[in-house]
């Protein structure tokens, strides 16, 4: 008699097994026993039917009860939920879900392919018949209902991870209003932090209200719609709310018949996929795997794997003897307009395991393009490689960009599945032609960029680096590419002017030099100009500052739209002739006049802004200029670069893939400020910052200059002071810090007032007594304190500045400044002052 071979579950794992099974063994008796209704259907196409990208329901379903039957001898039965196994007489208890009827089935091997199930925490209100979880067709079809018969509007999603994203898309899609809801400070957990800022700029970007580091209290159903509260106090109001904050596996059959679980209730098996019970066999989300990467054991719930692992028992219930030698993570997330991916680790489980960067393991982040730039529709990608330092281990990868993302991160992982280290991905031979890739792929130039960091030839700064007393920050793309975006606080030489201008840098000698261009390879060039004439200290800046600009949106005054960003490559372009008198400009902005029209497809940045910047020189003023553009960047630098220029940005659109502006040179009639007006008035360049030299230490005149700067934070305008010389005084921590001083500096220390306890009124002071009834006359009156006025300060977002060339003059040290104060000098403080139309010395 055939063994009889017994799947407690018919979707991706159980399916699989199933299928592989009976290929292998054409007499073997095979049952399947699935709870729902269906079968083998597509777990991660079920957004997609939400959103109608998949129209037909039928798509979902790969296969039928019936289909199964007939192809493959199986015995399927839908509607049959496993209550129980008893390991003892090889039986288990089956209940039919519709009648309730209870019988047994005996089995020879055991598979439990069980899955996982969607998390539903105990948190008040959450019952509500408004909040709904995505995970099987009845529960696709009953959401895409309710978005189609016109009580929705309004839409939540709990949840930032795969499905949430998802479903944040497809609901868009569905033309519903979004809110992603996401208690953590990033959405995609296996991106790191800085990586995840790509996504939160381009969700917000597609109209989708996105709100971080806050989860729900609870919910409140009024009837009408759900309202949620938030943990920080602030609520959104829904009508349909999607939960989506996690799964957990479904292994309480296993543990209930005594089979040995992990801590996180994963069963765990051995690596032929087999459990404590050698009749037992398990596969899919509820198993626990080896990662791939370090060898200990982890629960990576995704299909590739489960499929993968389904088709492995097959084969050892055959007698092949086929081993699962655990899992990579390897993922990938379509999220709006960009794709989303990662392999193996990232930092942030890097730094859980207690390594270090720099001594354990090594970054990089590269911006290439996903073919050939000269071919028409090139599209940026950001790359992120993680590798050790003993023996250069490629230890994981991630990768944002738009087109070309799964190739690149599924050759990473399949380098690390066959055990290829870092410096291997520079020698692998891919495919190349224009409309694909680039004679040296994105891959090949990570393995480049990682020996050249091996070689110590190369060393990354951190994304979040920023200028200060002991880093200096050089940008050394070309002035027009500065004036679409500049780096706060850099100096900016061109990378063919720095061999001649070491001079203007000769001062930051002895400091960290962190340099910029657009995607790190001027800025590469350029670290190698400086080191080999005596800069010992220098670091590139990962990814360039289109990295920069896109991971550091939040600090931006200009709240326009943003676009991740892609770099130099080669460049082609074309001018037509100037049309008659009365034509309307191609892009709709109904400009009737004669027109340039300038087409930089192909080319990436800074190729359109320098051809626009060569455009409007030979051009009068008045004439328009029509701009074509696939560079995804360009919409937000034409607009910059507009108002620091002086010029009219028409309009601003998008025509399919490409980015279509039209620019009338200076502020002419009909033109639009930028970012675009509905008015259609001019281009306004109007500073509103405000800055406050801070030189006295007296208590009333700080306390005027704070006043002052917490009046402007609340108009909403950006507020620099600027402390120099005695104004310090206010800046210094009460408490006296144990840092190394000359006798000068100890001297001016010891007379120096210490903090603002200290500080005294610049008249009727009276030894002192002046100033303590100013402060008790304040209390009484409610006046904040000084130190409250400070604290406001800081949380309203004024940059409190102290002048790095007063603390030297005066033996300040950074040590002795209380938390939040940046340091600069001079050149900051005129930066900001340029940006500003109140300008204050007190």
């Amino acid at each position: 008699m055939s063994n009889k071979t017994v799947i407690i579950g018919g979707v991706a794992a159980g399916a699989s097994c199933a299928a592989r099974l009976r290929r292998l063994d054409e007499k073997a008796q095979i049952v399947m026993l699935e709870r729902g209704p269906y079968i083998s259907y597509a777990n991660c196409g079920l957004p997609y039917h939400v959103g109608d990208v998949i129209k037909e329901r039928g798509a979902l379903l790969l296969q039928t009860p019936e289909v199964m039957k007939a192809r493959f001898n199986i015995d399927v039965r839908v509607g049959n939920e496993v209550i129980s196994i008893d390991r003892n007489a090889k039986k288990i208890s089956v209940k039919k879900v519709e009648t309730g009827e209870i019988y047994e089935e005996a089995y020879d091997n055991l598979v439990i392919a069980t899955g996982s199930s969607p998390l539903r925490p105990p948190i008040p209100g959450i019952e509500s018949e408004r909040i709904k979880t995505l995970w099987t067709v009845p529960d696709t079809d009953h959401i895409r209902n309710l978005v189609r018969n016109g009580n929705v509007k309004k839409t939540a999603v709990i949840g930032g991870g795969f499905i949430g994203l998802e479903m944040a898309e497809n609901l868009k899609e569905a033309g519903m209003e979004v809110t992603l809801i996401e208690a953590m400070d990033q959405v995609m957990a296996p991106l790191d932090y800085e990586m995840a800022l790509l996504l939160h700029d381009n969700i917000r970007r597609n109209g989708t209200e996105l709100i971080l580091s806050d989860g729900v209290n609870s919910f409140e159903d009024n009837g009408r719609q759900v309202t949620i509260h938030l943990e920080s106090g602030k609520f959104v109001q829904a009508d349909l709310v999607i939960l989506s904050i996690g799964v957990r596996p479904n292994s309480q059959l296993a543990k209930d018949a005594g089979l040995e679980l992990n801590e996180r209730g994963g069963i765990k098996v051995d690596s032929f996929m087999k459990t404590s019970d050698d009749s037992i066999y398990v596969a899919g989300d509820a198993v626990e795997v080896t990662d791939f990467v370090f060898g200990d054991k982890t629960m990576i719930p995704l299909a590739g794997p489960a499929n993968k692992q389904g088709r492995i028992v097959a084969d050892n219930i055959a007698g092949l003897k086929q081993s699962y030698d655990g899992s990579l993570g390897t993922s990938v997330a379509k999220v709006f307009d960009l794709t989303a991916a990662a392999t193996g680790a990232n930092e942030k489980a890097l730094r859980r395991r207690g390594m270090e960067k720099g001594k354990d393991y090594e970054t990089l982040t590269i911006t290439q393009n996903s073919h050939a730039g000269y071919y028409p529709g090139a599209m940026p990608l950001t790359l992120k490689l993680i590798f050790a330092k003993k023996d250069n281990k490629i230890l994981g990868a991630q990768i944002v960009g738009y087109d070309g993302v799964d190739k690149r991160i599924d050759t990473i992982a399949t380098t690390m599945r066959l055990k290829g280290d870092v410096l291997a991905l520079k020698t692998l031979e891919l495919a190349y032609a224009p409309p694909y890739s680039s004679a040296k792929d994105p891959v090949n130039m990570a393995g480049f960029v990682a020996e050249n960091v091996i070689r110590k030839m190369v060393s990354f700064s951190d994304w979040d680096v920023k200028a200060d007393s002991d880093t200096f920050l050089l940008d050394v793309r070309e002035s027009e590419e500065v004036k679409a975006y500049s780096i706060p606080h850099a100096l900016n030489i061109p990378l063919g002017q720095l061999r001649s201008s070491l001079n203007k840098i000769e001062t930051h000698k002895n400091k960290r030099i962190v340099v910029f261009c657009a995607i790190g390879v001027r800025a590469y060039n350029a670290s190698r100009i400086l080191q080999q004439n005596g800069f010992e200290n220098v670091l590139v800046y990962p990814g360039g500052a289109r990295f920069y600009q896109s991971t550091h949106r939040a600090e931006e005054v200009d709240d326009s739209e943003s676009d991740l960003h892609q770099g130099v490559s080669d460049m082609g372009d074309s001018i037509s002739s100037k049309g008659s008198d009365d034509e309307t400009c191609n892009c709709n902005c109904n400009t009737p006049t004669m027109a340039i029209q300038l087409n930089c497809t192909g080319l990436q940045c800074p190729g359109p802004i320098m051809k626009v910047f060569e455009a409007i020189k030979e051009m009068d003023d008045g004439e328009v200029v029509e701009v074509r553009a696939s560079d995804p960047g360009f919409a937000r630098d034409i607009e910059s670069w507009c108002k620091r220029t002086g010029n009219t940005l028409c309009s601003n659109t998008r025509d399919g893939k490409d980015f279509v502006a039209c620019i009338r040179k200076g502020v002419g009639k009909g033109g639009r400020e930028s970012p675009l007006s509905e008015s259609g008035r001019k281009v306004v360049d109007t500073p509103n910052g405000k800055t406050i030299i801070v030189f006295s230490g007296d208590l009333d005149k700080v306390l005027a200059s704070f006043i002052i700067a917490n009046g402007a934070a609340a108009m909403g305008r950006k507020v620099t002071m600027f402390f120099t010389f005695w104004g310090l005084t206010a800046l210094r921590k009460s408490q006296k810090q144990s840092v190394k001083k000359s006798f000068m500096e100890s001297m001016f220390g010891a007379m120096l007032p210490r903090g603002t306890g200290n500080l005294k009124l610049s008249k009727m002071n009276m030894g002192g007594m002046g100033t303590a009834m100013m402060k008790k006359i304040m209390n009484d009156k409610n006046v904040d304190s000084l130190e409250d006025l400070m604290k406001k300060a800081m949380a309203n977002g004024v940059s409190i500045i102290a002048c790095t060339m007063s603390m030297d003059v005066m033996g300040i040290r950074k040590e002795e400044l209380i938390d939040g104060v940046e340091l600069g000098g001079v050149g900051t403080y005129l930066g900001e002052a340029e940006e500003s139309n109140v300008n204050l010395f007190i």
